[in-house]
């Protein structure tokens, strides 16, 4: 029987963070900095924050690209803000073909002094964006927490950044759903790994996904809706062990 140790992740999508405006008397835009919980396997705190990647506080600070365009990639608001921050680093490392954004491929590097707020990035790579689907995300969520795992960052945060790529073609939340339900499956492997003696004991303690005020709503209940989804199916994996004993 595998038993669960419990940590504390939290989960922000954050996707681009656009000013709303609306009439102050019937304002219905969440704040800046709202938040919202839902607890899963091993104890797993998933929050979807309102914030920017720039601006959040962690370890390890996660974006995803799509593959790179020869006649040039598209920057939008919170990512353009998060590469002219790194001093234009995405773009160098695009542009000279050494981060090529295929589906999965990762690179990760210390964020540079007083750039953004996340001690070190990692970026995943979306892969074509002709072929962006909501199985590419199920990948990249799988692909994020595992890179966290082996990169011991305990607090992180989470960008799919699409939108800020200039694609529309996921919705929001459905793609929140979509990482958030194989990073909860993702996270239960690895407490099972490591309750065999098969991994080293590490706990994620925090993990975030930051969302702009036009999607955040939408995010929270999709995200809510991933995590119970991906519970369901913890529930049903079986509990024998990995090995087979002699």
């Amino acid at each position: 029987m595998v038993q669960r140790r419990s940590a504390t992740v939290v989960l922000a999508v954050s996707l681009s963070i656009a000013a709303c405006a609306a009439p102050p008397a019937r304002a219905t835009t969440p704040a800046v900095g709202s938040q919202q919980s839902v607890t899963t396997a091993h104890g797993l705190t998933v929050t979807v924050r309102m914030i920017s990647p720039t601006a959040q506080e962690a370890d390890l600070q996660i974006i995803c690209l799509f593959k790179h365009k020869p006649d040039g990639d598209t920057y939008l608001e919170a990512l353009k803000d998060f590469d002219d921050k790194l001093g234009g680093m995405l773009t160098a490392l695009r542009s000279r073909g050494e981060f090529v954004g295929e589906l999965g491929e990762t690179i990760s590097f210390y964020a540079p002094p007083k750039s953004i707020a996340a001690k070190r990035v990692l970026v995943i790579g979306l892969g074509e964006e002709a072929s962006l689907s909501l199985h590419t995300l199920e990948i990249v969520g799988r692909v994020a927490l595992r890179e966290t795992v082996r990169l011991e960052a305990q607090h992180v945060a989470f960008a799919p950044t699409i939108r800020d790529q200039g694609n529309a073609t996921i919705d929001v939340g459905e793609g929140g759903r979509a990482v958030a339900e194989n990073v909860v499956l993702a996270y239960d492997t690895e407490k099972r790994l490591q309750a065999e003696g098969l991994s080293p004991q590490f706990d994620v303690t925090e993990w975030l996904i930051e969302a702009g005020p036009t999607y955040y709503p939408d995010v929270v209940t999709k995200v809510a809706e991933g995590v119970n989804a991906g519970d369901a199916r913890i529930a049903k994996r079986s509990d024998e062990a990995y090995q087979r004993v002699p």
